[in-house]
């Protein structure tokens, strides 16, 4: 990890949109990541100056004008879905890479757009929980030759579908489904793979369970939760292994152990290749892998996108072709009312 003032090469970036979500995590999350700041846009008055003032640099009262300005190389988008489709066209025809926050769009259609105007530039999306270091962890064991073979995940995580789905996606209303429950289904993509079908059992609260079929063979459950917290998990099954992420922070690989039915006589026995091995947040020291912005996904997302851009050979683990997957999801699952749709 390194410093903005340490990195030798650094992306100059304009960030549209200051509210809650950019002040307390994006703007400072820039600390430790490869940027020039150089300007902030906000429609609402005075908010970008004031804050410009804060971090020295220009402010813009119109993003049309800051990706037209000539300063910036790469634009932050920090605003609803329903503003990302043209603010993204547009900084792509300006030349510009995008990063933007979830949710990406309001549509699937939306995406694709955005897709066909990006060109050779970068563009991705903020899924923080694809880049979690417990999800990075998990995505490493289910793609390694030695374990690998994964069967199905099973994803419990606190949103709720409403009941008249197909209303929602006429009059393009922001539901929790999408503002929520994109989370979840963007890791579970990234796990699985391209998904072929859903099917989405409602209860009368709005929870229910979520299935995904994907092209691999892998079959995901997703159980909509309710309650308190912690209410996050993630587990990952293969017939030799299988591994929960609890609360975004743990990560438990169970190996099993050398085993016969009825003749096995020690549970620990010796060696080290087999057995369960945890990954946690050890919080006993104020440093970077223990921080919030890393442990919930916010810097990997971001240093995930300037990378690209730095080096645009490099994967794009988060692109628009998996938000484009995840809006697929999220509008098969507002229809589905019991039967499997085919995406």
């Amino acid at each position: 990890m390194s410093y903005q003032r340490e990195y030798a090469k650094r992306v100059r970036v304009g960030i549209v949109g200051l509210g809650s979500h950019a002040y307390r995590n994006i703007l400072p999350a820039l600390h430790f990541l490869p940027v020039e700041l150089v300007g902030l846009c906000d429609t609402k008055p005075g908010l970008a100056a004031d804050t410009a003032r804060e971090y020295g640099c220009l402010a813009f009262g119109d993003p049309f004008e800051m990706f037209a300005s000539g300063e910036i190389e790469a634009a932050l988008l920090v605003v609803g879905p329903q503003a990302h489709p043209e603010l993204a066209i547009a900084a792509f025809e300006s030349g510009l890479h995008v990063w933007m926050e979830k949710p990406v769009a309001m549509r699937a259609s939306e995406v694709r757009s955005m897709i066909s105007r990006r060109g050779s530039l970068v563009g991705m999306v903020g899924f923080k929980k694809v880049s979690m270091p417990s999800a990075q962890k998990a995505l490493e064991i289910i793609r390694s030759d030695r374990y690998g073979r994964l069967d199905s995940i099973l994803a419990v995580y606190p949103t709720t579908i409403p009941a008249d789905g197909p209303e929602v996606l006429r009059d393009r209303r922001q539901t929790d489904w999408l503002s929520n429950g994109c989370h979840p289904i963007s890791l579970l993509l990234a796990a699985g793979g391209t998904p072929t079908q859903v099917t989405t059992l409602r209860s009368s609260s709005g929870t229910g369970v979520c299935v995904i079929g994907f092209a691999s063979g892998v079959q995901a459950t997703f159980h909509l939760s309710s309650g308190p917290m912690p209410n996050e998990q993630f587990s990952f099954f293969s017939a030799d292994w299988h591994l929960r992420i609890d609360n975004s922070l743990r990560v438990t690989l169970v190996r099993g152990i050398p085993f016969a039915y009825g003749r096995t006589t020690n549970y620990a026995p010796p060696g080290d290749d087999h057995g369960t091995i945890v990954w946690e947040a050890q919080n006993t020291l104020s440093t970077f892998e223990n921080n919030s912005l890393v442990t919930q996904g916010i810097w990997g997302e971001l240093m995930s996108f300037l990378t690209c851009v730095l080096d645009p050979v490099s994967p794009r683990p988060v692109s628009l072709e998996l938000a484009l997957d995840v809006m697929r999801v999220y509008e098969a699952a507002l229809v589905s009312n019991g039967t499997t749709v085919e995406i």
